[in-house]
């Protein structure tokens, strides 16, 4: 009897549970995609904001060399 219930994944048939599993995985990987894209860009942004400080003469050329070795 409760076989009946699950026979065809609640009404939604064989194709559209496929869909539903390639839509989902993808939906993870755009995820896990976008939290990684956005590390290297603050990272990349902490390295020009450190080069700009550098240029103006704000920090001497050992804090530049030691902060950039913090950064990579």
């Amino acid at each position: 009897m409760m076989y009946g219930l699950y026979n065809d994944y609640g009404g939604w048939g064989g194709g559209m549970m496929m869909v539903f599993w390639v839509l989902f995985i993808v939906l993870i990987i755009w995820l896990v995609s976008e939290i990684g894209g956005r590390n290297s860009q603050s990272d990349s942004k902490a390295f020009d904001i450190l080069k700009e400080r550098y240029a103006k003469g704000e920090i001497s050329k050992e804090e530049f060399e030691a902060k950039k070795k913090d950064l990579s």
